[in-house]
């Protein structure tokens, strides 16, 4: 019998090559008044903020990833200009960035009362402003979930802003934006974009719905990466465009874990690009989760998932799972040392990860001398 299960994502999705030219006449219809969040090389901005005649456009850069001060930053101008409605058009930092804007536009109370583990964690007192995301990587699903991960430099934390009235009014997914993205970048978020798919259909919250995409997702993410890999190739980021779509439609419902619960600590300590960590940790998260089940089935399908990309004999997952590690380090993927995230600091995550909220849903209990095993292993 099927357990109860709530479903949400974005009131609506545009997923395509070609949708990025209908989106300023959408956005044009929610607000003549609009804070256009862009990335750190605002000329990749220029041919949106060019389509939105008839509009105001404020334009606010998000160099890397959004922490307290940044975001407050963009909630000031906004509110200066009296915006009425927030695009992101970027990564998965400029998305969160632009998520959090929007949510706290409006918002009474100060930043910290809303964030999760270092704040009160309470729900918004109105609804954030109108809010469009247009991803340009393929990786952290940000565009269908209702929180955006800001830093904490005080707290030396990574935690989130939640609230469901955060899901975009619009998601834009078209992968020709994500055209050309350099190797590393392509790399670091695509695995990231895999652990999304990955650990909603292991996590002890996955539902029928999820499911559906999890299944069909996996085995596509890990085969377009490779041939992404080879050389660029426009099928396979249509395909990656797919499986982060579906992660962050996956995790939004179904959770994550260890792989998150990790990553979060450790990027707030050291500053270290969120997907690459996520990349170096996957691997041996799994086996160490495959020893720690009652169950191993999802997890023993995700080995043969990886071990059938790879063309291996043994698709047991501790073999697949070596192996995915070892492709990613040929491949150019660092590991944690090499990323500045020390043994101090793997340490520190390791107990700072019982209380993140991304642990919740992983499929059995890590302890801390596990976890650390876990980033020993990753470099």
């Amino acid at each position: 019998m099927t357990q109860p299960f709530a479903f949400a994502t974005a009131t609506e999705i545009l997923f395509g090559r070609g949708q990025a030219m209908q989106a300023a006449g959408r956005i044009a219809a929610m607000g003549s008044r609009v804070l256009l969040v862009q990335g750190g090389n605002p000329a990749r901005s220029d041919w949106l903020s060019a389509a939105l005649t008839g509009c105001k456009v404020t334009r606010f850069s998000v160099p890397r990833e959004p922490d307290v001060p940044l975001v407050q930053a963009g909630v000031d101008l906004a509110r200066k200009a009296g915006v009425q409605v927030v695009v992101a058009l970027g990564g998965g930092a400029v998305i969160d960035a632009g998520k959090a804007i929007a949510a706290l536009v409006p918002a009474p109370r100060p930043m910290m009362d809303h964030l999760e583990v270092v704040g009160l964690g309470l729900p918004l007192d109105v609804p954030p402003l109108p809010f469009v995301a247009m991803p340009t990587t393929a990786g952290t699903g940000a565009e269908v979930t209702c929180n955006a991960v800001i830093g904490v430099p005080d707290h030396a934390r990574k935690v989130s802003l939640r609230d469901l009235r955060m899901l975009p009014r619009l998601a834009v997914v078209d992968p020709a934006l994500t055209d050309g993205c350099p190797k590393a970048i392509t790399l670091a978020s695509g695995l990231d974009a895999i652990t999304q798919v990955i650990e909603p259909y292991v996590s002890t919250r996955a539902n029928p719905m999820t499911d559906l995409l999890c299944r069909d997702a996996i085995p596509r993410g890990l085969l377009a990466l490779t041939r992404l890999m080879a050389g660029e190739d426009s099928a396979a980021r249509d395909e990656m465009a797919w499986v982060s779509l579906c992660g962050g439609i996956a995790l939004a419902n179904a959770g994550l874990g260890a792989v998150h619960g990790l990553a979060g600590p450790l990027g707030g300590l050291t500053g270290a690009a969120h997907g690459a960590i996520c990349g170096a940790l996957l691997p041996h998260v799994l086996v160490a989760n495959r020893a720690a089940v009652a169950d191993p089935a999802r997890l023993d399908q995700v080995g043969r998932w990886i071990g059938q990309t790879f063309g291996l004999a043994d698709i047991s997952l501790p073999n697949a799972a070596q192996h995915l590690a070892a492709w990613a380090r040929q491949q150019g993927l660092p590991k944690l040392t090499e990323m500045g995230i020390d043994r101090a600091a793997q340490s520190v995550a390791a107990d700072a990860a019982s209380t993140s909220s991304s642990m919740k849903a992983n499929p059995a209990p890590l302890s801390a001398d596990v976890l650390r095993s876990i980033m020993e292993q990753a470099g």
